[in-house]
């Protein structure tokens, strides 16, 4: 059977290597150029193509009259859209006597758009997955060829979840092929009223709001963790500090009888830290948990605050230490601790964050 293929990325391989596995007949290869704007941590399409021997362009405008003819001309009996960043035009999906056909990263109808495998960590799923769908007018619309879900585990980031991602996607379409080529392609209507629509995300989208759980925050974090752009903040001073990685502490739930709430990460045992000019014990502002705030003086308007906003509780985004040599920030249910960052260009980790954080000295709130 032979295709016409729109590409890109690590997606944009493993769709082409499976239509060389199910013996396709590839007439061409459409991709992108690479943005020299963008980091390139994935595979290229066009070097895939090109090794084989099959025509290879990058259109500016795929969707222009010229273009629609090229595709014509080539008079492709099906043609498969994988990772490809821009909808086509119903002239060219119409080519394709045997359908059109796009390979999604979410399970279709939730997370239609752009970049699902950003958007379901962000929003803290535990599932996602693939599908494979017949191409409309309407972005991510058309009636289901097949699906198959991925579990989305607490330490994955957008970069691992995605190369499970890939991996389902070639299983899908080692299903799903056979199926196309023998014309026997299924047709399983959406559930539009179940639909959610996520846009493009962009590097500023990243900055973390304190005020947010620590659950929340490192789900951003994983979302856009490296080769993503990163979730940041800012130092006191303006500063901005990328935060590669770190982990929550949260908070548990209300007991039945509606006691108060405890924390069920472990308190440090010990006496907390004493910074230069500041007498060994609890630090303003901190409780006598083996936390140190980085701090001689309680923050402006913070005195006394308890849990959930109330007094005696950090104010989000304040900066503790510990004992231990562990740094942490407040947020606005638990906290967060600091695995990983990095601040004007240099990387730290665990004891190098201590370090830093304590030179700095003051009260430091990120923001």
């Amino acid at each position: 059977m032979k295709a016409v293929v729109f590409a890109y990325s690590n997606m944009g391989v493993t769709g082409l290597e499976a239509l060389a596995r199910h013996g396709f007949d590839i007439l061409g290869v459409v991709t992108h150029r690479d943005d020299p704007e963008e980091k390139q941590w994935y595979a290229s399409v066009a070097a895939w193509a090109e090794g084989r021997g099959l025509p290879v362009c990058r259109p500016e405008d795929v969707n222009a009259p010229e273009w629609t003819a090229r595709i014509a001309a080539l008079a492709p009996e099906v043609i498969f859209s994988f990772y490809y960043r821009k909808i086509l035009r119903s002239e060219i999906l119409a080519l394709a006597p045997a359908g059109a056909f796009n390979l999604h990263g979410s399970l279709l109808p939730a997370y239609r758009g752009r970049v699902p495998v950003n958007w379901v960590l962000v929003n803290g799923e535990e599932r996602t997955g693939v599908t494979l769908h017949w191409m409309t007018a309407r972005a991510d619309a058309g009636d289901i060829v097949g699906q198959r879900a991925v579990a989305i585990d607490f330490d994955d980031t957008a970069f691992t979840l995605y190369g499970k991602l890939c991996r389902e996607a070639a299983l899908l379409l080692d299903e799903t092929l056979p199926l196309i080529r023998s014309g026997r392609t299924p047709r399983i209507p959406q559930d539009h009223a179940r639909a959610t629509c996520f846009g493009r995300r962009k590097p500023a989208d990243g900055r973390i709001d304190w005020n947010r759980p620590a659950r929340r925050i490192y789900d951003l974090i994983r979302a856009v963790a490296d080769p993503y752009p990163g979730a940041f903040t800012f130092l006191p001073d303006g500063t901005k500090m990328l935060i590669w990685w770190g982990l929550p502490e949260p908070v548990a739930t209300l007991p039945a009888d509606g006691g108060a709430a405890l924390e069920t990460a472990p308190a440090a045992a010990g006496t907390p830290l004493a910074f230069p000019g500041q007498a060994a014990g609890p630090p303003s502002g901190a409780g006598g948990n083996g936390e140190g705030v980085l701090s001689g003086a309680t923050p402006a308007g913070t005195e006394g605050r308890d849990k959930n906003g109330s007094p005696g509780d950090p104010p989000p985004g304040l900066v503790l230490v510990d004992e231990r040599r562990e740094v942490y920030v407040a947020t606005g249910t638990g906290r967060l601790r600091l695995l990983h960052v990095e601040i004007a260009g240099k990387r730290m980790s665990d004891e190098e964050i201590w370090q830093y954080f304590r030179d700095l000295g003051g009260a430091i709130v990120l923001g």
